[in-house]
């Protein structure tokens, strides 16, 4: 259980301040994504939730709890099946399925998507992505 939130005011927080936040959200119900408040001193606080694992999150004494100054860019993608590997190259990611290789930005827009025949391995060297299916190899150049 994790809990990721960013200051929405100005202010050096201490390293034990973690655990101040903590016992005031403790039995909380928090969202990803929210914008809660606490109070310390009589004076609200806003902070802003930027990730929860789970998504709805009830803080407890042993909950997890980072606060991140700068925020966090997360894409979810709905693979549609289970994938075999995971690659990187240099400008994005190679996902490697049963029968099926598909080649993502960093953005994790498509840039390439085709099934194989007998897929065997899949390797990436530069901007050329090798792929060994049945008695051939596929090569292809990325942009």
């Amino acid at each position: 259980m994790k809990l990721i939130l960013k200051p929405l005011f100005e202010a050096e927080l201490p390293g034990d301040f973690v655990e101040v936040l903590r016992q005031k959200l403790r039995g909380r119900e928090i969202k990803e994504g929210e914008t809660i408040d606490i109070d310390l001193l009589g004076k609200p606080l806003k902070f802003k939730v930027l990730y929860s694992e789970p998504k709805i999150l009830r803080v407890r004494r042993n909950t997890e709890i980072e606060i991140l100054s700068q925020e966090l860019s997360i894409i979810r993608l709905d693979l549609g099946s289970e994938a075999e590997d995971l690659l990187t190259f240099r400008d994005g990611f190679i996902v490697v399925f049963d029968d099926e290789v598909l080649i993502l930005n960093h953005n994790g827009h498509k840039i390439y998507k085709q099934k194989f025949e007998n897929l065997k391995k899949v390797n990436v060297v530069k901007n050329t992505v090798a792929v060994l299916h049945g008695k051939e190899l596929t090569l292809i150049t990325l942009p």
